[in-house]
């Protein structure tokens, strides 16, 4: 769920030397390519939309696009799957793991608030309707059918990084 800490796991392991690609940055590059002020508002729909008219796994296609163009090579990690929809389009890569990162609303909410980036809900009516969208394109299933589940509530955040890159070497190891 957005907030819960995908984007501080995947900095830590693109410092750890994985590429990583942001899904909800190939929605926001398809909204300024048509113009759209990046609000959470205009993201959101601009989500939906996508989703409406090619597809659930719309966003994961428009990724696949970019990592071909932009030759970018497995091992790598996807910061931001909504649905089973899209692991189903990502498998075109190879093998695919899922790692869900949970944490109570409130944390979430503080998390949003804090990045102050602008499609950061400022209210929590605003969080609310957020955590509605991302529930009704099915990040639900996903995160219930997720190949490890790692909690973001009372650790740290040194704590939440060094977990996260011990599930992900534990799964290349396994690939090994």
């Amino acid at each position: 769920m957005p907030g819960a800490g995908k984007s501080t796991v995947a900095s830590h392991l693109k410092e750890k030397g994985f590429p990583v690609i942001v899904m909800g940055d190939v929605v926001r590059e398809e909204a300024k390519r048509q113009g759209l002020d990046p609000t959470d508002a205009n993201l959101g729909r601009m989500m939906l939309k996508l989703r409406q008219n090619h597809g659930q796994g719309a966003v994961a296609y428009l990724l696949l696009q970019k990592i071909e163009r932009e030759g970018i090579n497995d091992p790598l990690v996807i910061d931001g799957v909504r649905s089973i929809s899209e692991v189903e389009v990502l498998k075109k890569l190879g093998t695919v793991k899922l790692l869900a990162i949970h944490a109570s609303q409130d944390t979430r909410f503080r998390h949003l608030k804090d990045r102050s980036r602008s499609d950061a809900p400022s209210t929590s009516d605003e969080f609310a309707g957020r955590d509605k969208r991302e529930l009704s394109v099915g990040i639900s299933e996903a995160i219930a059918l997720a190949d490890e589940t790692l909690s973001n509530n009372d650790i740290t955040v040194d704590q939440l990084k060094e977990r996260a890159y011990a599930i992900v070497r534990g799964w290349i190891d396994e690939e090994a």
